[in-house]
This record gives structure tokens, sequence and C-alpha cells, in this order.
């Protein structure tokens, strides 16, 4: 007789074992409608998943957040049908949910075209519209090798025999003729899959990620939950398309990449000057938080890594090099490097909190398949900073990291900010003493705060719990930038200790703290965000002073010099061409203000004042124009 306890608290009772889909319809029959599965004791199941005992049931609807999971896997499953009913002799091999939508690899010998993916969508909603059962089925483990080796699945067999243990059975999910290798869970039928989805593109996969693996050919897809959803979304990807910023980044002469340096920016001066920017921003905050701001080597000693647990982790990411007989990894990340600092001389608790800044240039061995511009690279710099504290200093350092993290985010103009509490994983290092007590400082800082968070389970650092800040950007994209990470462990495992008040040698309490993360990636950020119209106190050029005819060039030069003085990023454009032309060339370059001098402003001394919009501000003194400029930096609008 299980007793169920919902989310709101309701316990109800039943007098034998019963299905999610059953608990969904004793609540009510509209809720058993929009049943798509359900979480008993946080686990996601089936709606036909059987609980025998007493236990905590939530049901998932299409207006639950695990919804959008569910539906990408079960939009694979359907295509992996579709493809197998119109391509006999394919073999399918994975497929995931991803962010946004799904994918499957297929075996095939003939490439497919766009118009088979036209074709494949449309026996999809075919699919749909039959509403076939998905039925989970649990097969012995050699009669599914058996199975899917006669149907000539051999990706199928070796994922079986690489996943599954021999003796345990086999997770078959069925709908209609059609059935897949799967954990699940699934939707109650294909039915409920809905008409929001659409096939994006075709790409080349190896066999699990091996070039030395035969190529398959895979199949990107979006799903949402209505057409409405993946209507906003194709928008969203159309509006992406016009802001991205490796186009604009080419486009208003900022950076590049090439192929001789893979994954590493090549900064041009004007890119450099909206680096230098943000980079003199973080350094104003450094100073008003009372940070100190270091500098620690490129390279260091695989004994070093080893010790705080990078190694054992992240070896395979790591660039590395051997040097008087000695292993050096090119760093990372900066923690060690702090720790070192931290440990020169004998701290005192007078000394703490001790708050120590870098802008470390960090190298990573990301996959060449991921890359992409600035937002995934393989050189990078961190805007990076450890705070060394007492358990009882804490609480206040959290809370304040916490304002900085948001004012920082206001003056970029992104007022949208979503905020998650990541917990201990699976692998980690630390007793659990040390997480239970870092998770729930963490816990304590954003509930004494009021602020709104969501709990990630398994998603903290291999060293501590985290804070984790995501940001929205002006069409809607989400990017998770700050974290504030609790650490108990790794300053104890390179040495790190302070004299306490009853003079007692205590290990330190380490916060990890970056609010833009990579500095590059948040420049491309910043340039998808604006869609390359940077604030005025961001932009390389701030304003352009353009002669007419020659007559004026002597006024121009005066002007430029003037601005220039006052530190303003001015320029003039005294070329022989047309007005027109010139205020066209330098509005696609999105400098905010352009000036124009004529005879008329030669003769009353003025100037006058267009912006990137085209509004005509009139003629006025160049004091006048300077008051103007002076507040849009100063304002940051």
């Amino acid at each position: 007789m299980p007793q169920i306890t919902l989310p709101d608290g309701a316990v109800r009772s039943f007098d034998a074992p019963v299905t999610v889909q059953q608990i969904a319809a004793d609540i009510g029959p509209g809720l058993a409608k929009a049943t798509l599965a359900g979480r008993v004791d946080g686990r996601m199941v089936d709606a036909s998943h059987v609980v025998a005992e007493d236990a905590q049931v939530s049901i998932v609807t299409a207006k639950d957040e695990d919804a959008l999971e569910l539906l990408r896997h079960d939009a694979a499953h359907v295509m992996a049908q579709a493809v197998q009913e119109l391509y006999p002799g394919t073999q399918v091999t994975i497929g995931p949910a991803i962010e946004n939508g799904f994918y499957y690899d297929f075996a095939r010998d003939e490439p497919f075209t766009p118009e088979d993916l036209q074709a494949i969508e449309r026996r999809m909603h075919e699919i749909v519209k039959r509403d076939l059962p998905i039925i989970r089925e649990v097969w012995d483990r050699e009669e599914a090798k058996r199975v899917f080796g006669e149907l000539g699945e051999r990706y199928k067999v070796q994922i079986i025999d690489d996943i599954i243990p021999a003796g345990e059975e086999v997770s078959v999910y069925r709908q209609g003729d059609w059935f897949d290798v799967c954990r699940g869970p699934h939707l109650p039928s294909t039915g409920k899959l809905g008409q929001g989805f659409k096939l994006m593109k075709l790409a080349g996969a190896y066999w699990r990620g091996d070039s030395r693996n035969p190529m398959l050919q895979r199949i990107y897809g979006t799903a949402w939950r209505d057409k409405k959803e993946l209507k906003a979304y194709l928008r969203r990807l159309e509006e992406a398309e016009k802001r991205d910023h490796r186009k604009l980044g080419k486009q208003l002469d900022l950076f590049h990449f090439q192929d001789e340096a893979p994954g590493m920016a090549f900064w041009h001066h004007k890119g450099r000057i909206v680096y230098l920017e943000v980079e003199r921003y973080m350094r104003a905050k450094l100073e008003q938080y009372d940070y100190q701001e270091v500098e620690t080597p490129q390279l260091l000693d695989r004994s070093l890594w080893e010790r705080s647990g990078h190694w054992e982790k992240f070896a395979d990411d790591m660039f590395t090099t051997h040097l008087d007989d000695h292993d050096f990894a090119i760093k990372p990340m900066n923690c060690p490097g702090h720790i070192q600092l931290f440990n020169q001389g004998l701290r005192s608790h007078h000394d703490l909190p001790l708050r120590i800044a870098e802008f470390g240039v960090v190298h990573r061995n990301e996959p060449s398949g991921t890359l992409h511009g600035l937002m995934r690279a393989r050189r990078f710099t961190q805007d990076d900073a450890h705070v060394f504290c007492t358990e009882d200093q804490l609480q206040a350092e959290v809370a304040t990291l916490i304002d900085m993290v948001f004012e920082t985010y206001r003056d970029f103009g992104f007022d949208s900010i979503a905020l998650a509490l990541s917990l201990r994983p699976e692998q980690r290092v630390g007793s659990d003493v040390l997480w239970d007590k870092g998770e729930a400082a963490l816990d304590e800082a954003l509930r004494n705060r009021g602020l709104d968070f969501r709990v990630q389970p398994g998603e903290g650092a291999f060293y501590g719990p985290k804070i984790e800040f995501t940001l929205h950007d002006s069409i809607g994209r989400a990017w998770q930038c700050g974290t504030i990470q609790v650490d108990f462990s790794m300053p104890g495992r390179l040495g790190a200790e302070y004299v306490a008040e009853d003079n007692s040698r205590q290990v330190p309490v380490m916060i990890h703290r970056a609010i833009l993360g990579s500095m590059e990636r948040f420049i491309g950020i910043l340039i998808e965000h604006h869609a390359g119209v940077m604030p005025a106190w961001l932009a390389p050029v701030q304003v352009v002073v353009m002669t007419i005819t020659d007559r004026q060039a002597e006024l121009v030069r005066e002007v430029t010099k003037v601005l220039r003085s006052k530190g303003f990023r001015a320029e003039s454009d005294l070329r022989n061409e047309k007005i027109g032309y010139k205020i066209r060339a330098h509005t696609l370059q999105r400098v905010p203000y352009l000036l124009v001098v004529g005879d008329r402003e030669v003769e009353q001394r003025l100037v006058a004042v267009r912006d990137r919009k085209g509004q005509d501000h009139g003629a006025m003194p160049l004091d006048a124009f300077i008051d103007i400029l002076d507040s849009a930096v100063v304002s940051r609008a």
C-alpha cells in the first residue's frame, strides 16, 4: 500500500502498486492527459513506471523544465525510425538530446542530402500522427545482441558489449515495429512529441569520436514544446547569425583567427582597445573591493598539478613540455599559483581575508571540433581571483562577491541573471564533511540575500561547490559566466596555513571567483549582445571628425586634437570623398558620434553632430558636444 507524497506535501494512499500515469489520473483527468513522465524520489521515469513503495512523486508535463530534454530525446528516436523506414539498411548508433535539440549518428554508404532531410522530417510528422505507444521492454543481454546482430545493427551490438555488463538485462524502447536500446525515460506515445521540431543540418562524426573509427553521418535537429517555441527559436537563430562575433570581428577589424594558431585570437588595434577597456573596468573593481593584483608563471612543474588534484582530472587537457628532466604544464588555471603566493611568509588571522587577483593567461587543449571563435578558445585570459579567509569570514565574503558580480553585469548592460547552486560531483577531492560545509555556506549566502536559484546536483567543481551566474543577452540566449566556488580542500593539499587567534595553525578557506570568466569569451558575448554597436565607453573609436572639402581640414585637425587631449578616442577623416560616403562608412563601423565640419561650421567655430542611428543633433560648440560624449562615457549608457 504505497504512500505517495506530492510536491505540495499532500499524501495519497493506494491499495496496490501504481503507475505514475495512474497517480496523475487520481489527481485529475486534466493532469493525466498532460502527463509526459514523472519524477520518483528525484529520478525521472516513464509515465508507465510502477511505484510499489512509499515515494515522493512529481508529474512532468510540457510546462516543466525537464520536459524539453524528454521531448528532444524522443525526437531523436522518431527521427531514427523515420530514417530506417525511408532508407532500409541504414544502421543507427547513438542519438542523445543536446542543448536546444538532438542528433543521431547513422552508418549509411550513400550520403544524405538536404532533400533527404526534408523527406525525413515529413516522415517524422507522419510517425507523430500515428501516435504510436512507446513501450519499455527488458531483454536478456545475449538475446538483444542476437536480435540486433541479425538486423545488421553491428554498432548496437558493440554498444551492448561496451555498456551492459555480462549477466545484466538490456532496456529497449519500442514504438510500433521500431525499437532501440535506451535507458529512457520516454514519452507515453509518439503523438506527445507534437509538431515543434525541425531538422537543421548534416555533419560528419567519427564513431566514438575517434578518427581511427569509421566516419558516420550525423543529422542535427531542434525540438520545442510547440510550433510557437520553435518559431521563436528559429528567429533567434536568424538574429544570432547576424550578430556572430566572428563575422563582426572581421567586419569591425577587431580580431581574427588563422590555422597557424588554432583557437588563439590575433587581436587587432581596435579589438585590443575594447579588451583593455574591459580590463580597465575590472581593475577598477579590484581596487574598489580591496584586491591585490598579481602575476604568476605560465609554466609550473607537474608535481604541483598532481598535489592540487588537477593533473589527475585535467592532464589530457593541458599543454605540457619537458625541461631540465622535469615535466611542466602550461597553466590551464591560476589557483595553484595563487596558493604559492599565499604561502610566502607566515600568515596571521590578521592578514585575512586576503584577496588575490590576476588577469591570468591560460591554455587548454580543447578538442579542435569544439573551437568557436572567442567563445571556445585554447588561449584565453581569466579575470581570476582567490579569497583566502577564515570560516567565520566566509559568509560576508560570499555576500560581497555576489554584490560585485551583479554590479559588473549591470554596468555591461545585462539585467537578467539566473543563479544555480552546483553540488558535489562523483569525482572529487576532500571529505564529505568538508563538502557539507561548503554546500551549506553557499546555500545560506543565497538564501540570506533572498535570491532565487536552482540546485544542480553533481555539477560542482572537483574541489568544491559553486554558485553559477548565467546572464541572458538581448536576444534571450543564456551565457554561464561568473562563478563563486568554496574550496576547503586545495589549500590544505598545497600546504597553505595561517596562525589563528589561539596561535594554532589552521588551513584557510579558499574562494575561487571569476566574474567575466574568460575575457575573450565575455567580449564575444558583448559583441553579440550589442550586435557590434558597442556603448560609447567601449567603442574602439568614439568619434570621427569629417571634412566636406579640403577647406575644413585645419579645423578638423584642431577638433580631433582637442578631443584626444580630453581622453576620447577620436579620428579625422580628411579623404576627398563625398560626405554621404564618409557618413555611411563610419556608421557601418558602428562609430557612436560623427562630427561634420563644413564652411559654415568653420566660420562659426561649430561642429555638426550626428550619431550612428542617423539622428541629427544639429550644430553646436565643441564644448557642448564634449559634454554629451562625456556623459555617454561616464554613464556607460
